[in-house]
């Protein structure tokens, strides 16, 4: 299978290296001086001892009367922030090297350094939210170096207490419940597109799919779903719901989120989910996993302390916490649509389903036990090279050109006969749950990794021969030549590791259970005071609301996506 030369150039996962199609224009902040002849130089690059660029004179007799002075002008690094990587379209997913400035653990030391007291005027209350998916991987790497297994709500309790009492948090939540509500929201529109949408719906969860889909397939956009994602309906929770219930504004809230994925840095800092009346973010600073790990080594927490009432399963606050949702462990969509389509039939139906390639790629199909007709039929996708396959399935099945290059273009969808589209017998898909990362959001590129051996390992995660050294693979400084860490792309058996870590520990609520019942009636509670309805009496997110509320619900848990178009020829490349 062939892919576009832009996405062979760096691997295939979540995150990528600069590309070299970027586009991004340099300010030069040093002005260069006169030269007084066309075409001769009379200044010269040269680096010190710590890295940094100076420019010197290159003319003998200026350069022997200022030797002794200074050392020359000292250049300044171009820096590419997060809203330039998004403007630009010469990348393919996200940033992961790519120099983020304000998105980082260190610039949450910074606001604490310079948040003022509680009793200031200019006081900010610091909330921090961290996924479900972060404390799996900090639960994995905790329970292989003990003597027993450290569970999900240990390790949320250990971390409550670290962010609260040494860093300053005054409020601590798991990203569950947004979660929750972002899968009652997700299966309303589902259910709007059935009756006159376009379908299949895909997953709009994961950012790298996201950014990948508006630069290089904006065909496909009509498809992805609207929902805000956890993260960002996590944001909308604490900026406006939760502010409201302390008193505060959202710019008096500084939001920081913990995540899997570099990738959600940049969701973060879309204009979309930036509040101009109050000019503030949603999410104001998103660290990952890794991040929140060495901040607290950084601070000598150890994590590996048990805590006092760790094992105290009483909420901490007034909203559920850690809510399992069965399926999968990269949010459950497909899985929770199943769900709302099998209560929704009139009669029983039966589950099949069908492994493509890997577990990365599945196909479900829903079908009526009394004539075998199939009711719904959806796919799990997880990793980029799967992802290329659903792309092309997707707009084979709707009639739509799939686009090639840089960005597709809109205007280039044209309508096919069925005849040279699909079978019309086979059942189409209705929904696709898409992830960049291969093994899904427990193998996000922002998770902890283990030590493994490199000469132990010859192949990645997918199966393909890796040559660690050449793939930039360093040994450790110091230490055992054959231990180093684990590629980023992951790996299989320690992605089974977080994946049972994620799921062990846990409640195993079954659909209306007390637990998701008690959150519905939280998540209508929270629909009412947001998007405030006629009929305050409201028991079901899904019903029906008036127009006004209705569009209130759709500016606050949905946003839209845009293509990008590319200004990059990828023959004009320079290397």
């Amino acid at each position: 299978m062939a892919f576009s030369g832009a996405l062979t150039l760096t691997d295939l996962n979540d995150f990528i290296t600069p590309s070299q199609a970027c586009i991004k224009p340099v300010e030069q902040l040093n002005a260069p001086e006169n030269v007084n002849e066309a075409g001769a130089a009379s200044t010269e690059i040269r680096i010190d001892a710590s890295g940094s660029y100076f420019e010197v004179s290159s003319t003998p007799s200026v350069q022997d009367a200022t030797a002794s002075k200074s050392p020359g002008r000292k250049l300044q690094q171009a820096q590419i922030s997060l809203n330039d990587c998004l403007a630009c379209s010469g990348c393919i997913t996200s940033a992961e090297s790519v120099l983020i400035t304000l998105q980082s653990h260190t610039e949450v030391l910074n606001f604490f350094e310079g948040n003022p007291p509680a009793s200031a005027p200019g006081h900010k209350v610091p909330v921090l939210s961290i996924a479900p998916q972060s404390l799996a991987s900090l639960s994995a790497t905790l329970s292989s170096s003990s003597a027993g297994p450290v569970g999900l709500r240990q390790v949320m309790r250990r971390v409550v207490a670290f962010c609260t009492q040494v860093l300053g948090f005054e409020h601590v939540y798991d990203m569950t419940f947004a979660r929750h509500i972002s899968l009652l929201e997700h299966a309303r529109e589902f259910w709007e597109r059935k009756q006159g949408g376009k379908l299949p719906m895909l997953a709009s969860a994961c950012p790298g799919w996201i950014c990948y889909a508006e630069k290089t397939h904006s065909e496909m956009l009509p498809f992805v779903s609207q929902t805000k994602s956890p993260q960002q309906v996590m944001g909308t929770l604490v900026k406006s719901w939760l502010a409201s219930t302390w008193g505060k504004q959202p710019d008096q809230i500084y939001h920081v989120t913990v995540m899997p994925c570099y990738d959600k840095k940049l969701e973060a800092s879309r204009q979309d989910f930036y509040n101009d009346v109050y000019s503030t973010r949603d999410v104001d600073c998103v660290i990952t996993t890794g991040e929140l790990d060495l901040l607290m080594r950084e601070k000598g927490w150890d994590l590996s302390v048990p805590v006092p009432g760790e094992d105290n399963a009483e909420k901490l606050e007034g909203i559920p916490e850690l809510l399992l949702h069965p399926g999968t462990s990269s949010g459950s969509y497909l899985h929770s649509l199943m769900s709302a389509v099998r209560h929704a039939s009139p009669e029983p139906v039966d589950l099949s389903m069908k492994m493509i390639r890997t577990s990365d790629y599945e196909e479900y199909t829903l079908y009526k036990q009394s004539t075998g007709e199939a009711v719904f039929k959806g796919a799990k996708c997880y990793g980029f090279r799967n992802l290329q396959n659903v792309v092309r399935k997707v707009g084979k099945e709707a009639g739509v050109q799939v686009g090639r290059g840089a960005a597709g273009r809109m205007a280039g969808v044209r309508v096919r006969a069925k005849k040279n589209g699909v079978d019309g017998d086979e059942k189409r898909y209705d929904y696709v749950e898409v992830m960049a990362c291969p093994g899904g959001c427990v193998n996000g590129g922002g998770q902890l990794r283990p030590i493994g051996k490199a000469s132990e390992r010859t192949a990645d995660e997918e199966g393909y021969v890796r040559n660690w050294e050449e793939n930039g693979v360093s040994m450790a400084a110091g230490g055992d030549e054959t231990s180093v860490p684990l590629p980023k792309w992951g790996n299989r058996e320690w992605t089974k590791v977080v994946e049972k870590a994620y799921w062990d520990e846990l409640p195993s609520p079954g659909i209306g259970s007390d637990e998701l019942n008690y959150a519905d009636r939280i998540a209508v509670g929270v629909q009412v005071d947001m998007c405030r309805p006629e009929d305050a009496g409201r028991t079901r997110w899904d019903a029906d609301m008036d127009s006004g509320a209705e569009e209130r619900r759709r500016e606050l848990f949905r946003t839209n996506y845009r293509a990008v178009e590319s200004e990059v020829i990828g023959l004009a490349v320079k290397w």
